[in-house]
């Protein structure tokens, strides 16, 4: 019946030979254009209605996940949602004409610390649009959310539990080790952390040297029971026996495996695979391969920092990382340091950068398809600042894409919004519509010109603004123009784990 109804006959002879071979030729045309068929999850051009509060006009639109890159398309957003993505002409309320510029995702530094108000406009001008603060974090998360979420703040943001910070709250020094009854005091602070909104569990061995492997254990324990990533500034950053970046990492390697926790490697460019890069990564990329849920984020830089009189500068740093006096720069100025100034500003605290990364090793990780970027920083009044605070995301664009030709734009952008989204989707259904510009995603875009974008944070002068992000919008709300930010506009949201999803 139904042959007949659409007049088709599948009979045997000529008639049925026809209508084969008119099937193969529709089939073709089909496959030729594949915008017909690319479904919600790339481009909609059907039913597009014409009263979005916001659209983006022309664009190049970037969406790493689906592997879209595609000119002459139009965004609908209409509240925080994206609603359209169609090359049909559409209109809105508020109009943003891309002239061809790339349209993706907002980026998402996953490596950073508290959004104040002064150093998170650094971030907005470098691009991003969720700042997480996983490495250190909150004590208390609940308490630490509910301060920005009453204060406002342009971008989104959320925080994992500081061990670190947490010792020091029961009165265990940095080189001190947890009794017994003190491991499990601090398991069950983790656990009600996280029940309380944490992200996961930050942990710095190298800045707690005190920190046993019994007390990693308990954090990873609780980190499986929650399924929630361990983030890990590893216990080492260096090359010389003992304590060199292999052993740091075959600890949590060793520990994930045990316990089948997520791990995740703060900063590898620093801690974990300075000097041992192609070793470093080699381990890590067998561990996955064995089935261990394990990430690593870098920053753009060949050069770390860190503050004097933390333990990373014990007795022994120069061997350690190969340097003197004369690699260390204070923060902010020209000053390269002497034995003396060491000493003058090591009592003061202050962070000094230190020029010890082989460039090569910085190529490495970055081209790693498992690493993602964070930028370890948040740019303070004091001007005391690593430029990776305000320029890490535009310095991946214009130093890693387009001048040393490491990486595709596209695997940059991938870098800097899906896999972070999808680091830490599992226990945020929040981050589900985020990193992506699909039908159906948070409305966190940037509009920008990639051969224009260029971090201008120094050493010298690490409080300057990014350049090339034309249009920061969060949520449907366009916190930066090309005139400027708009700090009227606090569209943030809280990003909490969610006790209901495990």
């Amino acid at each position: 019946m139904v042959s007949r109804k659409v007049g088709w006959s599948f009979k045997s002879g000529k008639s049925c030979k026809l209508r084969f071979i008119c099937l193969i030729v529709l089939a073709l045309a089909f496959l030729s254009v594949p915008e017909l068929f690319a479904g919600s999850s790339k481009i909609a051009d059907t039913k597009v209605a014409n009263d979005f509060d916001l659209v983006i006009l022309n664009a190049r639109v970037i969406d790493p996940e689906t592997g879209l890159d595609k000119t002459g398309l139009n965004i609908g957003i209409r509240g925080r949602t994206i609603e359209a993505i169609t090359p049909k002409a559409i209109k809105g309320h508020k109009i943003i004409n891309a002239d061809g510029r790339v349209a993706s995702p907002g980026l998402i530094d996953l490596l950073t610390y508290d959004p104040t108000e002064y150093g998170v406009w650094f971030k907005v001008a470098d691009g991003v649009t969720t700042t997480l603060a996983m490495h250190g974090g909150a004590v208390y998360p609940n308490s630490w959310l509910r301060i920005f979420e009453k204060r406002g703040v342009p971008v989104n943001f959320g925080a994992a539990f500081f061990y670190n910070g947490a010792r020091l709250k029961l009165g265990i020094g940095h080189h001190s080790t947890a009794t017994k009854t003190q491991v499990e005091e601090l398991a069950e602070m983790a656990k009600k952390a996280i029940l309380k909104g944490a992200l996961g569990i930050g942990m710095s061995l190298e800045y707690a040297p005190g920190t046993t492997r019994a007390e990693v254990l308990a954090m990873m324990e609780v980190a499986a029971k929650f399924d929630v990533p361990v983030f890990f500034h590893v216990r080492h950053s260096d090359m010389e026996a003992p304590g060199t970046n292999i052993e740091a990492l075959e600890e949590v390697l060793t520990l994930a495996k045990k316990t089948g926790a997520s791990i995740h490697i703060d900063h590898l460019n620093s801690t974990g695979g300075t000097f041992s890069m192609k070793e470093s990564l080699e381990m890590l990329r067998k561990a996955k391969k064995a089935g261990v849920d394990i990430t690593a984020c870098t920053y753009p830089y060949p050069y770390w920092a860190t503050y004097l009189n933390s333990a990373r500068f014990s007795k022994g740093w120069q061997k350690r990382f190969r340097i003197t006096y004369k690699d260390l720069q204070l923060g902010g100025t020209k000053e390269i340091l002497t034995k003396e100034s060491f000493k003058k500003y090591k009592k003061q605290g202050k962070l000094a950068v230190a020029y010890a990364m082989p460039e090569e090793e910085i190529d490495m990780v970055i081209a790693a398809p498992f690493v993602m970027i964070g930028s370890d920083g948040m740019i303070q009044t004091h001007h005391n600042n690593h430029p990776r605070g305000a320029g890490a995301f535009a310095r991946t664009i214009s130093e890693y894409v387009y001048k040393r030709k490491v990486i595709t734009l596209m695997d940059a952008i991938s870098k800097m919004t899906i896999m972070p989204a999808k680091r830490l989707e599992k226990m945020s259904s929040a981050m589900k519509k985020k990193g992506r510009i699909q039908l159906g995603a948070d409305a966190d875009i940037i509009v920008f010109d990639p051969l224009k974008v260029k971090d201008k944070a120094t050493v010298e002068k690490p409080n300057q603004f990014s350049r090339g992000f034309d249009y920061v919008i969060n949520g449907g709300v366009i916190v930066k123009d090309p005139k400027g930010f708009n700090k009227k506009s606090r569209p943030g949201l809280a990003i909490r784990y969610e006790a209901s999803k495990n």
